[in-house]
């Protein structure tokens, strides 16, 4: 009957937490704590909910709590690496996601393809972290991990990309973005991308190509429009309007 009212308690806190309203899941996940909750979903719940408030060092310490119930607890790891990294303590953010994610591959043994999609999103999380702070190189290391476990190639595909463009290195972009096309022939974003590293670099033929390739498949694509105008502007085309 215990268990059965637990679970109860932490299904209302949960239901409270996903929908925005910690004014209710707070005071509940405190209580379960007071009572010795050892779930680290109630610590991870509490801390991002200080986190929220502003409140950084009791979010770490909470964070930390449910990582020491559960040192493979991803959303836990990936919450304090978050903090951390705001308050620009890049590296032991990041070691903190690698540690407990070195310990879930020993323990989980097999791939696990519901697993691997998940750390995947965390590993892409931390990318977009480390892109904001235009830290690029450690954004491109964790969207490569993330590509490696996820079977969503194509999305994270388009951020790598990005990636060596922001790092100066668009002929890597060049060869991703082909190589991308070449899987996803229909992709308009991969071809976009591509075209405007090419209007970028100079080569206005090859960028009216690829958008020339998606308006032959949707004549209102509203970008590649814009963007074919005005190579054709300059007096380049590659096909007849």
């Amino acid at each position: 009957m215990a268990e059965i009212m637990l679970e109860e308690i932490l299904s209302e806190a949960k239901n409270a937490f996903i929908n925005g309203n910690y004014k209710v899941a707070e005071p509940i996940l405190s209580q379960m704590i007071l009572q010795g909750s050892r779930n680290p979903e109630v610590f991870q719940m509490l801390a991002t909910i200080f986190y929220d408030k502003g409140q950084f060092n009791k979010a770490i310490k909470t964070f930390k709590r449910a990582l020491e119930i559960d040192p493979t607890y991803t959303d836990a790891s990936v919450g304090l690496s978050i903090i951390l990294n705001d308050l620009g303590r890049y590296d032991e953010g990041k070691k903190v996601f690698e540690d407990a994610k070195t310990l879930l591959d020993r323990k989980k043994g097999a791939n696990d393809p519901y697993l691997d999609e998940k750390l995947a999103s965390k590993h892409e999380e931390l990318a977009d972290l480390y892109f904001q702070y235009k830290r690029y190189n450690e954004a491109l290391e964790q969207y490569l991990k993330a590509h490696k476990l996820s079977s969503r190639k194509l999305d994270i595909t388009l951020h790598v990309a990005e990636c060596f463009v922001k790092m100066g290195d668009s002929s890597r972009a060049v060869k991703e973005l082909k190589q991308l096309i070449r899987h996803y022939p229909q992709s308009h974003a991969a071809r976009m991308k591509l075209g405007i590293i090419y209007y970028n670099s100079g080569n206005l033929a090859e960028a009216a190509e690829q958008w020339e390739s998606i308006l032959m498949r949707d004549p209102e694509h509203v970008e590649a429009n814009k963007y074919l105008r005005m190579t054709q502007k300059a007096g380049i085309t590659t096909i007849s309007p």
